[in-house]
């Protein structure tokens, strides 16, 4: 396993070896006496850190000599984004004072960094120097507003916080550094090569490879999942960063807390990451071709429907219709059906009922909008039983033509109607990423509109049984509240106040919930 591209990450480098020392983007680490922050996973998020440095703390940009005889200072020091060093404008004495406190922003010591900065405020009030006393006063805000966005959780000291989501032959890492219970930074990396890898080994080798050029190793590391061999990285640890090193996985608490945190953002990372992969042209161009090929079909799947319903033994239950459109989503095709002739916990005859309503919509008179638009295929989620329900109604609506298939969630093998044996696409294949894709959408879609309908019949029938609660006011109750939850921690006048309500009913609701 290796970090992705197997490149030199950037960092931020302080040139204290310097008189008057800058803030800028290095990927070399030297033993200069600078100060090395890093590294950072892109040099975009590294410009995102510099940008933030350089609205706090005006020190210069530029890497020429300071002589201090300019003859006008450039636009940064107008605009205030620089001491101006290069036409004599600050000393030596503060201009390191600044300096510092952007090393101890970097180091997340916001406090000292306030404290030292009001002193400041007041020795120029006092002598009268309200312009810079004014300055001050605004960089005090500025620090105060960056550290309340960054406040994490109370975690004493230094500790970073590291977890991962995997996918096939890649694991996204995401790792949060937080300094004096304030995140101050977080950065994700891309592990090749994890295909088959237990958790424990994906951890250890990111955390070797991550240390190994880390310019900076706290005293304490959270992790998802253990180590291999903890006592020997452990000791190498402290051997790089000359300090005693805890390595933990916590079970509850806060620790727990913060670990379950990255390891959320790090599941949705790896998703972003994959639709942006998959959404390159040049991928679903493979993706589409590689579907034709596979699956026989007489042109380029250009619209793909997919299809799913959700129920809970038969309550509630809904169905869902998604387009892809040259390998994208077409969100305004997107259709919903809530389940009308099905009683029980029949997924079949549910996806026979969406089927049926939806295929009826491009015969004869009913041929009109985005219904009238023919796919190339339609996906089914589901194994052999949903795909031969499925053909069943395409033949009984005369659209047998289409080419059908459907995918089974628990190996990803894909069933087709002339095949007796599923096909098993390769974990890396373009074509499987797009179904899969296809079929993840098909069911959050119908996820999201299962629990919509549910949360509706559970709060109607929570209120069937106060009297005067009628469906008329059922439905205004819902429009104004949305939940049980809600109208219980209304106000008597707030009932009374919904369309067709009375205070004498909103009285007997408010005794009944």
């Amino acid at each position: 396993m290796r970090l992705k591209d197997d490149k030199s990450y950037p960092y931020l480098k302080i040139s204290l070896n310097e008189d008057w020392p800058r803030a800028y983007v290095t990927r070399r680490v030297e033993n200069d006496g600078a100060r090395y922050f890093g590294p950072y996973a892109s040099a975009g998020s590294l410009r995102t850190t510099l940008a933030l440095l350089r609205r706090l703390f005006p020190i210069r940009q530029c890497g020429g000599a300071i002589i201090g005889e300019a003859l006008r200072p450039c636009l940064e020091y107008h605009i205030q984004r620089c001491l101006g060093p290069c036409i004599g404008a600050v000393g030596k004495q503060d201009y390191r004072q600044m300096v510092n406190r952007v090393v101890l922003f970097l180091e997340g010591k916001h406090e000292l960094i306030v404290r030292e900065l009001h002193h400041k405020m007041r020795l120029a009030a006092n002598d009268l120097d309200f312009e810079k006393a004014a300055l001050l006063r605004d960089q005090i805000q500025a620090v105060k507003k960056v550290t309340e966005e960054q406040k994490i959780a109370q975690v004493e000291g230094e500790a970073d916080v590291i977890a991962f989501a995997q996918a096939g032959d890649q694991a996204y890492v995401l790792v949060f550094f937080i300094r004096q219970g304030k995140l101050i930074g977080r950065e994700h990396f891309i592990l090749a090569g994890t295909k088959d890898e237990k958790a424990s080994q994906i951890m250890t080798s990111f955390v070797q490879q991550f240390y190994s050029s880390a310019a900076h190793i706290p005293r304490r590391i959270l992790l998802q999942h253990p180590l291999k061999e903890t006592s020997l990285v452990v000791e190498w640890l402290e051997g790089r960063g000359g300090k005693r090193v805890e390595l933990r996985v916590p079970r509850r608490g806060t620790g727990r807390g913060l670990v379950d945190m990255v390891a959320e953002n790090a599941r949705r990372g790896l998703e972003q990451t994959r639709v942006k992969s998959l959404s390159a042209p040049e991928t679903l161009r493979e993706a589409l071709g590689e579907l034709q090929e596979v699956l026989s079909l007489p042109a380029l799947p250009q619209r793909v429907e997919g299809y799913d319903v959700s129920n809970i033994q038969g309550t509630s239950a809904v169905g869902s219709m998604v387009v892809f459109e040259r390998g994208l989503p077409k969100k305004s095709h997107y259709r919903l059906f809530k389940i009308k002739s099905v009683a029980g916990a029949n997924d079949y005859a549910m996806l026979q009922e969406v089927l049926r309503r939806r295929f009826r919509r491009v015969s004869g008179e009913s041929r009109e909008g985005s219904w009238a638009a023919m796919p190339d295929l339609v996906l089914i989620d589901g194994g052999r039983g949903q795909l031969n329900a499925a053909l069943e109604v395409m033949r009984e609506t005369g659209v047998d033509s289409v080419p059908c298939v459907s995918i089974a969630k628990e190996n990803e093998a894909l069933f087709l109607p002339h095949l007796a044996e599923p096909i098993v696409l390769p974990r890396q294949s373009a074509a499987l990423h797009l179904v899969q894709r296809v079929r993840d959408e098909a069911h959050r879609f119908a996820v999201g509109y299962y629990h919509k309908v549910h949360r509706r019949r559970s709060f109607a029938s929570s209120l069937d049984d106060i009297p005067g609660i009628g469906a008329k006011r059922r439905r205004a109750l819902l429009r104004r509240f949305g939940s049980v939850r809600r109208i219980r921690e209304a106000t008597l006048d707030e009932l009374a106040s919904v369309e067709g309500m009375t205070r004498f009913v909103a009285t007997k609701l408010k005794e009944y919930v």
